[in-house]
């Protein structure tokens, strides 16, 4: 007789997972849960199935959160997203150096600790929805009192104005790429001058967060890009300015 298997039994949740069942049972949505941290939605389902000692790095936020929501404090994402933001620590390689943020679509993002600069890019497919992983470079930059330069990806056809001339983006003819599909690439806000972050991160606002129609809008209305023009790349740039 063959000895039985033995039931091995799940691990126990971590301290991450209870403290976001508890958001749960207070009617939150896991989304709205990875909001309030300042990440997407599968992070938090992280904590549920990386073992006990998932999401470590968010549980002082999640403390402050489910503390705040018990004792019937504001309840909106926005008051409970800046709670929380002070709390999330990012995490840090053996080096003890922070790690990249690793995300789909060919998007970089990395920032330093005390914010100096930030990179970030995005592919057709997700410029399609807006582009909104971009967004946090101009957030920071704004916050940081910085400046920002974009890179756009279209139709050679669709730019309206002759690359390296005033009208367009001045003295930056040398960052003109043209492309063997009928693309060109377009640079503006660099040379090392950048445009105003602040204002920028009004611009996406406005437009809802949606990243590719405030660079798309802003093109249109300064006579640079067709009406109706698909974007197909974009590359954005933010940085601190030296005093």
């Amino acid at each position: 007789m063959s000895p039985s298997r033995r039931r091995t039994s799940p691990p126990p949740p971590s301290e991450a997972a209870r403290l976001t069942d508890h958001l749960l049972a207070e009617g939150f949505k896991k989304s709205e849960i990875a909001e309030i941290l300042g990440r997407n939605s599968a992070i938090v389902s992280h904590f549920f199935t990386r073992g006990p000692g998932a999401g470590q790095a968010y549980v002082a936020a999640l403390q402050a959160v489910v503390q705040e929501v018990q004792a019937g404090g504001p309840r909106d994402l926005t008051s409970l997203k800046a709670l929380a933001g002070p709390y999330v620590q990012r995490r840090r390689t053996k080096s003890g150096r922070l790690a990249r943020v690793r995300q789909k679509d060919a998007l970089q993002h990395e920032v330093d600790e005390e914010w100096n600069s930030g990179f970030a890019r995005a592919g057709r497919q997700h410029i399609a929805s807006g582009a909104s992983r971009l967004k946090p470079i101009i957030d920071e930059a704004a916050a940081a009192g910085g400046v920002i330069a974009f890179t756009v990806r279209a139709s050679k056809g669709r730019f309206l104005i002759d690359s390296g001339r005033d009208e367009d983006s001045p003295r930056v003819r040398t960052h003109v790429v043209q492309r063997p599909d009928g693309t060109e690439e377009r640079s503006y806000g660099r040379g090392g001058v950048g445009m105003d972050a602040q204002e920028w991160h009004q611009r996406v606002t406005s437009a809802g967060g949606d990243v590719t129609a405030a660079i798309s809008d802003w093109m249109e209305e300064t006579g640079r890009l067709a009406e109706g023009t698909k974007i197909s790349h974009i590359e954005l740039r933010g940085w601190k300015p030296n005093d």
